[in-house]
């Protein structure tokens, strides 16, 4: 058996510790063989490949990153891709693939198995913690950490100033980060993608968190929109697999909260600070879990399976099921934060 890895879509942490333990029970455990492809699905598509062993992959659990790069490539999208990608297959004698992903990456393995019975095992990966089918992905716990030691680090100096900090984080249409971060950090306001918000609310927050004689920070999730209006963007320019490039209302949200209450305001954008550096050792936990049981997945002929957490338990889950829709922060559990705004 030789079994192909790739890693698409944005890079977090804990990608490398997912590639280790995949190989270390693949060779050890099952005697299969390994081949990683580079860049995503850009790697099957062109056929550029690195080689993977136990030696290959000592050294790279605390690593943040992927050692077989990553990419945004959408192979359902390019002419003759799934042609291309079984020649690729077949020319490297690969039997199966490891998908390590998040939505996008995760899909085209699910239409690659439904469709054209390409062998594909899936593995969640996203700092949003935004796929239904499993509770948590890793890469989310470094990403909150990284946001939370941001936002205490701003509030000093928010307070040394007595000016309003917007923290602008990562979340398209899932505001996990800005939630648990904010929530974390003791954020005077948390603004998110599943609801929308109103400006003049903000501002009275602002003013009142001022009333105590402390400054306001507010955290905001990139996907967050107005009540009346579009989302806020820099420019419009899309992926490959037609998302547009996000960032923007930080900087919109500063703005209006200064011309509107007189205080100064100043925006912070931690964007990819987010995605880099080592992983936590929750992160680390899970990654390897998840190695181990997509290994065991493939072992099983278990193909067009993801890996989830439920509760303390790896089970296994559809990726059509697992991508259908999006794990968004439920209205109830906003309102519960609430009680700290203003």
């Amino acid at each position: 058996m030789r079994v192909g890895v790739l890693t698409g879509g944005g890079d977090c942490p804990g990608l490398n510790a997912v590639i280790r333990a995949i190989v270390r029970k693949g060779v050890q455990e099952y005697g299969y063989d390994f081949i990683g492809f580079r860049d995503g699905w850009r790697g099957p598509l062109e056929g550029e490949t690195v080689p993977l062993s136990i030696p290959a992959v000592r050294g790279i659990l605390p690593r943040g990153g992927t050692i077989l790069g990553s990419s945004r490539t959408n192979p359902l999208g390019v002419e003759h891709g799934v042609r291309r990608i079984r020649e690729n297959l077949a020319k490297y004698e690969v039997d199966s693939l490891i998908t390590i992903g998040g939505e996008d990456t995760l899909g085209v393995a699910g239409a690659l198995f439904d469709e054209h019975g390409i062998k594909c095992v899936g593995v969640p990966k996203t700092i949003d913690n935004d796929l239904s089918a499993t509770d948590y992905t890793f890469g989310f716990d470094t990403a909150v950490s990284i946001a939370t030691e941001a936002i205490d680090r701003l509030r000093t100096t928010a307070e040394s100033h007595m000016r309003v900090l917007v923290v602008e984080v990562m979340g398209r249409h899932a505001g996990w980060i800005a939630l648990h971060s904010g929530l974390a950090g003791g954020a005077n306001v948390i603004l998110i993608p599943e609801q929308r918000f109103d400006i003049d609310q903000v501002c009275a927050w602002v003013t009142s968190r001022f009333g105590t004689s402390y400054a306001p920070i507010v955290v905001v999730a990139e996907g967050a929109m107005p009540a009346q209006g579009e989302m806020i963007l820099k420019d419009g320019s899309h992926d490959s697999f037609g998302h547009v490039r996000l960032s923007g209302v930080g900087e919109w949200l500063a703005k209006q909260i200064e011309s509107r209450t007189g205080k100064e305001a100043r925006t912070t954008v931690l964007g990819h600070v987010q995605r880099g550096g080592t992983p936590s050792a929750s992160d680390r936990w899970l990654a390897t879990r998840f190695g181990l049981h997509a290994i065991d997945a493939v072992r099983d002929g278990d193909f067009g399976a993801m890996v989830a957490l439920k509760g303390t338990d790896i089970v296994r889950v559809p990726i059509a099921v697992a991508t259908a829709r999006l794990k968004t922060v439920d209205p109830a559990l906003y309102a519960e934060v609430g009680v700290f705004f203003g």
